[in-house]
């Protein structure tokens, strides 16, 4: 049985949003009875001087490929999430 899921695919504009990411994915998994790598952790050592390369940008494509195989993990379990 195929079941649609929303899953949060747009990457986050800041830390507040990408925790509520987090947590509405953690539950999405839990509900499926599924567990998952943490979640990267966020940085704690940014200057705020906008540098290429920030850790900040590193993070969240982390966090993007942490969310990639999350969505996997859904939908081998649920059918194909939605967005």
């Amino acid at each position: 049985m195929s079941q649609s899921v929303c899953f949060p695919l747009a990457r986050p504009r800041d830390l507040v949003e990408a925790e509520a990411q987090i947590a509405a994915i953690r539950g999405l998994l839990a509900g499926a009875g599924l567990s998952h790598r943490k979640p990267p952790p966020a940085p704690t050592t940014c200057c705020g001087r906008g540098c290429n390369g920030c850790v900040w940008e590193g993070f969240y494509a982390a966090l993007g490929w942490w969310k990639d195989d999350a969505r996997e993990l859904l939908a081998g379990a649920v059918g194909d999430p939605a967005p």
